[in-house]
């Protein structure tokens, strides 16, 4: 089935763009009152949101599959489980910053909070801007593929080098603009991202923070929003299973915390799936411009996908087992 232009029909009507954005909206205004007060969330809290955002999405998909067919249906999982893919490497990073600004157990849900919002916006801003230049010029196709094949090589670098393993907050750019512009103080004021200090206002570390996962959220953004582009050409589809994949990633936080370092090889995986849907992208162009160049189905690339992330989950449990086996043996 080849790839449906962002110009063709779209199943988003009005009525089902204003629900879905409403809903949206609900959820993040539930998430704001759950993190209004402070706390460290515990593994079975954190379990029960988790199992509610992939109930949620999962049945959403149903619905698409019942109301609009068999294609639109693996359009909307396959992205949905690009997005989530992408979302856990957003998590691994985040939790990078989170360690690297020593933010408090109790603030880190807000942190979350903070970029799971920044992210929507971003993503909703670059979606709309991707449909149109979609709609306008077929060579897009091939922008966005180039995007996501420099992507996969850069994700694939940095694992082999294990840059991605750490964080350096003094060369963040937004953070050191921030600190020339204004006062910082030392310590955490709660979830406050300003506090009045010798008759001035300061900023604290949480807005660093905050700063420095938006900014994250950027670059996230430029990765992601092609990568569905490349599997469904609905806009609403794009947003659906962006906005699905991101609401749940502040509980998925928790619950992966301790998993998310066992998953060493999630950046091949990553790298391997962003390459395919590139090159996915500049077929779809180059069949645009002559009809005899081939396409790769939306159903194979769901097959792709899952197989991809089947094989990086098992090896990554399997080589981070048998470094915990070795582990005495390297002590004696």
């Amino acid at each position: 089935m080849p790839l449906i232009a962002a110009a063709t029909a779209t199943i988003g009507t009005p009525t089902l763009w204003a629900v879905t954005i409403g809903l949206v909206l609900v959820l993040l205004a539930v998430d704001f009152l759950l993190t209004r007060r402070p706390h460290e969330v515990s593994l079975r809290e954190a379990l029960a949101w988790s199992a509610f955002y992939v109930a949620l999405p999962l049945a959403f998909g149903g619905w698409v599959w019942w109301q609009h067919g068999t294609d639109r249906g693996v359009e909307y999982l396959t992205g949905y489980l690009v997005e989530k893919s992408l979302s856990v490497d957003n998590l691994f990073v985040f939790m990078l910053l989170l360690g690297a600004f020593a933010v408090p157990p109790a603030l880190r849900q807000r942190v979350l909070l903070y970029g799971i919002i920044g992210a929507l916006v971003l993503r909703g801003l670059f979606i709309a801007l991707g449909a149109a230049a979609l709609a306008a010029f077929d060579w897009v196709f091939l922008v966005f593929g180039l995007v996501l094949l420099v992507t996969g090589v850069k994700i694939l670098r940095d694992t082999l080098s294990g840059h991605g393993q750490e964080v350096d907050i003094s060369r963040m750019r937004v953070v050191r603009a921030a600190r020339r512009l204004f006062p910082v103080t030392e310590e955490y004021d709660g979830p406050r991202l300003t506090v009045r200090r010798a008759g001035a206002r300061a900023l604290t570390p949480f807005a660093l923070v905050v700063l420095a996962v938006l900014a994250t959220d950027i670059v996230f953004a430029i990765d992601s929003v092609p990568a569905v582009y490349g599997i469904t050409g609905d806009p609403y589809l794009v947003f659906a299973t962006n906005a699905f994949a991101l609401l749940g990633l502040r509980a998925l936080y928790f619950v992966l915390e301790s998993a998310l370092s066992r998953l060493v090889h999630l950046g091949y995986g990553l790298a391997a799936i962003l390459g395919f849907i590139g090159a996915k992208l500049a077929l779809h162009w180059g069949h645009l411009q002559w009809t005899a160049v081939p396409e790769i189905p939306t159903l194979a690339s769901l097959g792709v996908v899952v197989g991809i992330l089947a094989v990086t989950v098992t090896t990554s449990l399997v080589a981070t087992r048998q470094e915990r086996d070795e582990e005495p043996e390297m002590v004696t």
